[in-house]
């Protein structure tokens, strides 16, 4: 099911063109192979279920290691008339983000015009799995990315903890930071909320 979107028309389109040149580069890919599963994360996926902070670059990552077409930048104007430009971010890589193991499994589908899911199979982290993918590094954008989900009615405190909790399981090393962004990011959402 496609997930409701508050994004801008025109960075819809200007994703839709990124995508379909994505698509386009897998033509001769052998049927075996696909589909390919695009997985948008970050600012992008964001922008998509807020309408807020329209990302200038879209972080996702792949299911397979594919050899990404050069021209993956697409300038555009925004609803006001402002010059803009989406590209995809080449160095985005989600290793060191907290993710769920099943982020990637619970990711919803992104139907694009254009774009054969056959081929390539579009699809947005969950918001909770954006805003568990916001802790490892935790930024104030990060906050405020989570702040926003919140303020939308997409998370709650009790379910960012236990998925970001269960995510932990699978680190290895000193956690202690992460379980108390984990902690801080749930009273921000509390306080969203209240």
């Amino acid at each position: 099911m496609q997930p409701r979107t508050h994004a801008q028309r025109e960075y819809l389109t200007a994703l839709g063109e990124i995508v379909q040149r994505i698509a386009g580069s897998l033509r001769n890919v052998s049927p075996q192979a696909l589909p390919i599963r695009m997985y948008i994360a970050g600012g992008a996926a964001l922008h998509f279920y807020t309408g807020e902070r329209v990302s200038r670059d879209v972080d996702a990552a792949f299911s397979r290691r594919i050899a990404l077409p050069e021209n993956l930048e697409v300038a555009y104007r925004d609803a006001d008339g402002a010059a803009q430009l989406l590209y995809l971010d080449r160095n985005y890589n989600d290793t060191l983000a907290l993710m769920h193991e099943d982020a990637y499994d619970d990711a919803r589908p992104l139907a694009l015009p254009g774009v054969d899911a056959c081929v390539l199979d579009v699809r947005l982290l969950s918001p909770l799995d954006l805003a568990v993918s916001k802790l490892g590094r935790f930024a104030g954008q990060d906050r405020e990315d989570i702040v926003a989900l919140a303020r939308h009615g997409l998370i709650d405190a009790a379910s960012l903890r236990h998925r970001a909790e269960a995510a932990l399981t699978a680190y290895v090393g000193d956690t202690a930071r992460v379980q108390n962004t984990i902690d801080i990011a749930c009273r921000i959402v509390d306080n969203t909320l209240t």
